[in-house]
């Protein structure tokens, strides 16, 4: 596992540009993954590497296609000190687990990383770094494999309800 290591404000332009958008296969989207500003990333990530980032990872567009190519390229975790909305969200919705840690920035290329969920922290080169919680129910859409997936394992889909006045 490797970690690759961004700074903050990484927008959905640089992780996918939009000279690819009208590729639809995760793989083939995976092959230009930070292509102009990080070409070695395609070429040399491995399935379990995980992305780390500073502030803000994924702003910009709202363009699916920067999560699916992470996917497609084998990438299961990002670890940010935060994430833009539509980002975390979408990442989530093809079941992409984002982690917010306020303290990722301490993280080098090259560390080695833990990620214990369950316990709510990363280790680090032997040091702990608390993470942000993550709700059950995005839990059980990234474990299901995205939202599709998760709403097709569903025995009833629940019905939101409103009442008019």
């Amino acid at each position: 596992m490797r970690i690759w290591k961004f700074g903050d404000n990484v927008d959905t332009d640089a992780i996918m540009p939009g000279r690819y958008l009208s590729i639809y296969d995760p793989h083939e989207l995976a092959t230009h993954a930070f292509e102009g500003i990080r070409d070695e990333f395609a070429l040399e990530v491995k399935p379990g590497d995980i992305i780390v980032a500073g502030k803000n990872f994924g702003c910009g567009s709202s363009r699916e296609h920067a999560p699916i190519a992470l996917k497609g390229a084998g990438i299961t975790i990002i670890i940010a000190e935060s994430f833009a909305r539509i980002f975390y969200r979408n990442a989530v919705n093809v079941g992409l687990l984002p982690v917010v840690c306020h303290e990722a920035g301490s993280i080098v290329e090259g560390n080695s990383v833990m990620v214990d969920l369950t316990g709510g922290h990363l280790i680090v080169e032997g040091k702990t770094l608390p993470v942000a919680p993550i709700p059950e129910f995005l839990m059980k859409i990234v474990t299901s494999g995205g939202l599709v997936e998760y709403a097709l394992g569903l025995e009833e889909v629940p019905v939101c309800t409103a009442s008019h006045r």
